[in-house]
């Protein structure tokens, strides 16, 4: 799937951008430009899975805020004596050194790199320096001769005569290790793709001036085409710093690093990673975006039903289904498969290869459930929800014209399907194509008006089109026809934290959790917990009991066995939900607990169901870590990160 700037529907834990049609926003930082990318891959698992969020998270690293705007306006400021003696001295380095090599290692070399800066002197004799020569040399004559074979050597480099300029540059650093000297020669082995030699040289380079922007940016170009992005991520990201982002290419090469290492690391996390069950969330969301339907005829009976049967079996998964636990949800994915095993289903058949395929696709086997899902619709086209599971698939895939003709297909059983609407809405919100999922949310809702999450999702979509007051009445309204139900308080108050109505959406949160706690004490949904968590830590930046709230969604397991003694009065958790997670490490990073956000970071990844998904945690997770190798390896720098945003981090306010 490309990368762009795309609205996308997303439920339960990543959120959508509403910026896009506030007048005056600034122009995108690199961390938006970031997280824009990494949002879109988790965002259609998320909108395929149901019901959109609004209220963004937290960012992840120290420039995350550093907009465009923001380094304008540190140009115009006024600039202090000391950084004025700065400028004169980085001014007359750079008249006298070659620039640096390109960043963009897609380029040729000498594509962009620009002539020396110096000035034309008549040819005279060039000193004879070796080892044995330069101890007999005074100190002043050493400078003089560095400056004459520095400057024969910007001539060659100038005429492509890199073999001769390298020759050059060693003498000059002879009578003078100079920075400049080290980064010229390495600009000429650049040149003739000798990568580890750019290395050397630039490593010694900076080793004179731990603050060489240009000397960074070679190193990390080298770095890159040796195929080494951690240690380009981390040249480029120090360069950055000390630049204050003010050079786009390299902001825009930590972008490209960061997916590349994070791609990278994914690949080798899947290749081990056990196919499983994603959290009780995920799967409850997933599920309930279906709207409820009569068991089939056979199954009402559960009494009669023999669990050593292909259809005891079928019976079993719903019941086990419906708990609504993570125990509960692998209870049904067994009795599914073991229910095809056993056979003799009869008509139940392609109902059970629709389960089957469901669990499946949630556990990440995409081609099997496919297959399975394809068996389902042959034996019974009718069943429309199986063309509906596929389409989804699909679109997860990035295979949108087939989860189109899915949706037409379906369309063909039964153009009175409200479950068809709803979910061809997630297809046009994906493709921001708001007025047409608005029209297939709305005859979803004229052919139910009982399924809650149309609401919602019309809603949702009406703000992310700019119509503000509808879309709050859709909720009022919403909120009058299904007052028990703890979801559209959940949401509303979302609405109302994006509009800064910090109290109102407190309240909203608070209903929302109380209504989970006394409905579903052992299948509570967190989502309220968390969002509560983030108010709480735009409106007061109150770190602490936004952390509690946040351990609280994450207790472990056997925090739950203690809590089933008393689940009436206490919080039911789900341990392995990744919205919690990410919310957490991003509450601790804000905090400058930058280690422990790390390990929160990587837990996500290891949550994280599709190669997506994982990239897109690791991403900030990368980010998170260059952040602290940044730190330890370029303490000087410590201080800048953190004077770049406030809460010393930099992190922007969640919106």
């Amino acid at each position: 799937m490309t990368v762009q700037s795309v609205p996308i529907p997303q439920t339960r834990g990543t959120a959508l951008d509403i910026s896009s049609f506030t007048p005056d926003a600034p122009p995108l930082s690199l961390w938006d430009r970031l997280s824009s990318w990494a949002s879109e891959n988790k965002a259609v698992v998320y909108g395929i899975a149901g019901v959109a969020v609004v209220v963004s998270g937290a960012g992840v690293v120290y420039y995350l805020n550093y907009s465009q705007a923001d380094a304008t306006a540190h140009e115009k400021r006024k600039t202090s004596k000391k950084e004025r003696r700065k400028a004169k001295k980085d001014k007359e380095k750079e008249e006298t050194e070659i620039a640096a090599a390109p960043q963009d290692t897609d380029q040729p070399a000498e594509s962009k790199r620009k002539q020396p800066t110096v000035e034309a002197e008549p040819a005279e004799e060039l000193p004879y320096v070796d080892e044995s020569t330069i101890e007999t040399l005074s100190e002043q004559e050493r400078k003089e001769y560095s400056t004459k074979l520095k400057i024969a050597g910007n001539k060659a480099y100038g005429d492509k005569s890199y073999n001769e300029a390298i020759e050059l540059y060693g003498k000059a650093i002879l009578c003078k290790p100079d920075p400049i000297f080290y980064s010229n020669r390495a600009a000429c082995y650049n040149a003739l793709g000798q990568w580890d030699k750019v290395v050397d040289d630039t490593t010694a380079a900076i080793a004179l001036d731990s603050e060489y922007v240009k000397a960074l940016n070679r190193r990390a170009n080298a770095y890159e085409h040796q195929e080494k992005y951690s240690e380009a991520l981390l040249d480029y990201t120090a360069s950055c710093i000390i630049d204050s982002f003010r050079n786009d290419q390299s902001a825009q090469s930590v972008e490209r690093l960061l997916k590349k290492v994070a791609e990278a690391k994914a690949k080798v996390i899947l290749e081990g990673k056990e196919k499983k069950l994603p959290s009780p969330t995920f799967v409850t969301n997933y599920l309930q975006s279906f709207r409820p339907r009569p068991l089939p005829v056979g199954l009402k009976e559960a009494a009669e039903l023999d669990e050593e049967s292909g259809k005891g079996q079928l019976n079993a998964g719903l019941a086990a289904m419906a708990t609504r636990t993570g125990d509960g949800f692998e209870k049904a994915s067994r009795s599914f498969d073991k229910a095809l095993q056993l056979g003799d289903l009869g008509d139940l058949e392609a109902f059970a290869y629709n389960m089957r395929g469901t669990f499946r696709y949630l556990r990440g086997e995409n081609a099997d459930a496919l297959e399975d899902l394809s068996t389902s619709v042959k034996l019974q086209p009718a069943l429309t929800q199986s063309f509906i599971k596929r389409a989804s698939m699909h679109l997860e895939l990035g295979n949108r014209d087939a989860a189109a003709q899915d949706f037409e297909q379906a369309m063909e059983q039964n153009r009175e399907d409200p479950d068809i609407y709803y979910h061809r809405a997630q297809l046009h919100f994906i493709l921001g194509e708001f007025a047409e999922a608005a029209k297939d949310y709305q005859k979803s809702i004229d052919l139910d008006r009982d399924f809650i999450f149309s609401h919602i999702q019309l809603g949702v979509t009406q703000y992310k089109m700019g119509l503000i007051a509808p879309s709050m009445a859709t909720f009022r309204r919403t909120i009058k026809n299904f007052d028990k139900v703890p979801d559209v308080y959940n949401y509303y108050g979302e609405l109302l934290l994006d509009q800064q109505k910090y109290q109102e959406a407190i309240e909203k949160f608070d209903t929302a959790v109380d209504m989970e706690k006394q409905s579903k004490p052992l299948g509570m949904n967190v989502l309220p917990l968390i969002n509560k968590a983030l108010a709480l830590f735009q409106w007061k930046q109150d770190f602490q009991e936004a952390e509690q709230l946040c351990q609280k969604a994450l207790s472990s397991s056997s925090t739950l066995l203690r809590l089933h003694l008393y689940v009436l009065t206490q919080v039911t958790v789900d341990p392995e939900c990744d919205i919690a997670v990410a919310t957490m490490a991003q509450l601790l990073l804000q905090q400058g607990k930058v280690t422990e956000a790390l390990k929160y970071f990587e837990r996500a990844a290891e949550l994280s169901r599709t190669e997506a998904e994982i990239v897109n945690a690791l991403s900030y997770a990368e980010a998170t870590r260059t952040q602290l190798e940044v730190q330890e390896k370029y303490p000087q720098l410590a201080s800048r990160l953190q004077g770049m945003g406030g809460g010393g981090m930099g992190v922007p306010p969640m919106r």
